[in-house]
């Protein structure tokens, strides 16, 4: 495993303008898999949240976000989660995992048919090596994916994300190995690839419980002539139109099917073109396919006496453990931070509650004890304290809990 690196260009000055530091920002790693399926060396890059210095909370796991084209999306994607995820507090979405899977030969990998050579965009040599989409989906799933969960804490959930033919192979994906993720982002797809072969696919494949649960985005951008409207391209018949027009077959296919068996939404672009559009759409996937995700408890809810706020808390843990498909704590600093709110204002019932939740989900983080043994200090429960602040050193041993726990010794 190698690091991955951002150089930092430090502007000095007093000395000279565009000096190079040799300071490094780590943004992930770089990892090595020999692919037996595919006969080759390949790359990942790798990045996992930074919970920061001197996080006082226990281990956590990600969802993993795979991303095609990794090299060109990694950054984009990466920063995107990270500020949607926690900067400013924000819970817009998950802290996830990115594997960006870095290409070798996208025209052979990134499409599940062979090409026609009689296609203005496909040259007889494209043709020639395209068409290994079903190897290369076997190497995600068999190779990659136990690396990943072998070396990495993730949890079960998993999203692939696509453009172009990194989109037509999302939706390859989405139809024929539909067990694999649970989420997926096609952007701007190439679904004219082979004569429309998996729009064929998707219209004579029946979109049944296998689908359920499952939430695809799909991002359609302006590659049209201007001054062309959108609706006036659905019977035109030109190659100028042939990509647009195809994802817009699909789209009205998949708008048909969505209702009560899988979440799809779509979003034209009409400002954006094929090469722009990436960026948008990942935002704009991210917001859709997680809009249950957010929990937001406002001050004056906090304030209000009749407001069950524990209950709340509790209900969205079981609303996010069905949409993940597994058991969803409730956040270790959420429950702690809502337990030293209401400590503060004395409210000690709903504060030592709070609290206790949090040694039932975390028996094994030592700021769960040492949070209840500031509880049981401010309500006065000096041998209560004595025991959780001795659990709180035995589990970690940080200075300010031994600070504490000798403080009541001596007071003894």
């Amino acid at each position: 495993m190698k690091t991955l690196n951002l150089i930092l260009l430090l502007c000095t000055f007093t000395s000279c303008l565009y000096a190079q530091s040799d300071i490094k920002l780590n943004i992930g790693n770089i990892e090595t898999i020999e692919s037996e399926i595919l006969g080759e060396e390949r790359k990942v890059w790798v990045y996992l949240p930074d919970d920061g210095p001197g996080n006082i909370f226990g281990k956590k796991t990600y969802p993993v976000v795979y991303l095609l084209d990794g090299a060109s999306h990694f950054l984009s994607v990466s920063g995107m989660i990270q500020q949607l995820s926690s900067v400013n507090g924000n819970d817009f979405c998950p802290k996830m995992m990115v594997v960006g899977i870095i290409n070798t030969n996208r025209d052979r990998d990134l499409t599940p048919s062979k090409g026609d050579p009689g296609h203005p965009y496909v040259s007889e040599n494209r043709a020639a090596s395209s068409g290994g989409g079903a190897k290369f989906m076997a190497f995600v799933e068999k190779e990659l994916m136990p690396f990943i969960d072998s070396n990495y804490p993730t949890e079960p959930y998993k999203m692939l994300v696509g453009h172009s033919f990194g989109g037509l192979t999302v939706l390859n994906t989405f139809l024929h190995h539909t067990h694999l993720f649970n989420s997926y982002i096609s952007i701007d797809p190439s679904m004219w690839w082979d004569n429309e072969k998996l729009l064929k696919e998707f219209q004579n494949t029946e979109m049944d419980e296998r689908f359920n649960k499952k939430a695809l985005f799909m991002s359609i951008a302006n590659n049209m002539k201007e001054g062309t409207e959108l609706e006036t391209i659905k019977n035109d018949t030109t190659f100028d139109s042939e990509h647009t027009r195809s994802i817009l077959k699909l789209d009205n296919h998949l708008k048909s099917k969505a209702t009560g068996t899988f979440r799809y939404q779509s979003k034209f672009y009409k400002n954006e073109d094929h090469g722009s559009v990436p960026f948008i759409s990942e935002y704009d996937g991210l917001r859709y396919i997680f809009d249950f995700y957010p929990l937001r408890i406002e001050n004056h809810e906090l304030d209000n006496a009749d407001n069950d706020i524990y209950d709340v808390v509790i209900n969205h843990a079981k609303k996010l453990s069905q949409e993940f498909g597994h058991e969803i704590k409730p956040s270790e600093e959420l429950v702690n931070n809502l337990g030293y709110q209401f400590l503060e204002s004395k409210e000690f019932e709903k504060s030592e509650k709070f609290f206790k939740l949090n040694i039932t989900n975390y028996p094994k983080s030592f700021n769960v004890y040492d949070s209840i043994g500031d509880f049981y200090i401010a309500t006065e429960q000096k041998e209560q304290a004595i025991e959780a602040l001795k659990k709180a050193v035995e589990l970690d041993g940080m200075d300010y809990s031994k600070e504490k726990l000798e403080a009541l010794l001596k007071e003894k």
